[in-house]
């Protein structure tokens, strides 16, 4: 039996999938359906159970024996919202909810594989995973962070399989409900299936108009680095989950006005609410990846764009 708790959000649902098209269906999707829009993205996926966050809380925290033998546990539900200020919320959802599930597979010597986070290296300009390019410049990275320091000093004690991987700018099928924190391509998607504009932010004093960087990365890629960890189970650590490519978020708007063959971008003033708390250059460093075999090939920005929009606008999602 597999367990994915975030299952019916957007990495996990392509997670579900994957195991579904290579002939799993043993799954157990745990998830907040509070946002009933999400049950679209596991519509087609073949599961086993589905449990309500809260009740899973309930049953780990009391040794449950209905998971008392799981294959696998991918943790990659949490509160996502890199605006949202209520720290208490925050790390309860990201940071408590995350230790009870880590002890409930140390216990059980279950292999554990969970979702951190870019965020946690801020306005940092080096992507290594080392604690001097950690400098979270909000209270979501910062209950990144603190899970990622938990587990640092945990590895090495367990006997079973820990894995933490920092996502870094990821967009593809599934991530409709994501509203504000969707990807750009989605928006840009969606911005000109409604008019004739794209809308970058201007620039400031470092970067021009719609030249600030971010590492964007497909979905899928990140569906195979986590299956890649599920097949090395003597390997532990956090790492980096970008393709170390940095691209702006001009090229973004001009690959899809090209998949679009119409539109123009318009330049808009810096959110005031964003100052201070928003990451304008990031960049994998694929070195620790690099240095434990996994030598994954990720696709190109324009071929995800472009594979991402054929499959949104025909099913008019």
């Amino acid at each position: 039996m597999i367990i994915i708790t975030g299952g019916a959000g957007f990495i996990g649902s392509n997670l579900v999938r994957a195991f579904n098209n290579a002939g799993r269906e043993d799954i157990v999707v745990v998830d907040d359906l509070s946002d009933g829009c999400k049950f679209e993205n596991i519509a087609d996926c073949h599961i086993a159970d589905y449990l309500d966050k809260d009740e899973f809380r309930k049953i780990i925290n009391i040794n449950n024996k209905h998971f008392e033998n799981p294959e696998i546990v991918f943790h990659l539900g949490a509160c996502s919202d890199t605006t949202e200020w209520d720290g208490r919320f925050m790390l309860d959802n990201n940071f408590s909810y995350s230790k009870e599930l880590l002890h409930f597979c140390t216990q059980l010597k279950v292999p554990f594989i969970y979702a951190s986070s870019a965020s946690v290296y801020g306005a940092n300009t080096e992507f290594g995973e080392n604690r001097s390019n950690e400098k979270p410049i909000n209270v979501y990275a910062y209950s990144k962070l603190l899970f990622d320091n938990y587990v640092r000093v945990l590895i090495g004690k367990s006997e079973s399989q820990i894995i933490g991987l920092r996502y870094f700018n990821v967009f593809g099928r599934g991530e409709a409900h994501k509203g504000a924190m969707s990807s750009v391509v989605y928006q840009f998607n969606k911005q000109l299936n409604t008019s004739a504009k794209v809308k970058l932010f201007e620039g400031d004093d470092e970067f021009l108009p719609g030249e600030q960087l971010r590492d964007f990365i497909h979905v899928d890629d990140i569906i195979k680095l986590n299956l890649w960890f599920m097949n090395k189970p003597q390997v532990s650590g956090v790492y980096n989950a970008g393709t170390g490519v940095p691209r702006t978020f001009n090229d973004v708007a001009k690959a899809v006005i090209e998949w679009h063959s119409h539109g123009d971008i318009e330049y808009i003033p810096f959110p005031e609410k964003l100052k201070g708390s928003y990451q304008s250059y990031t960049k994998a460093d694929l070195s620790q990846l690099n240095s434990i075999g996994c030598k994954n090939e990720f696709q190109s920005l324009e071929a995800g764009v472009k594979e991402y929009l054929d499959w949104l606008n025909r099913t008019a999602v």
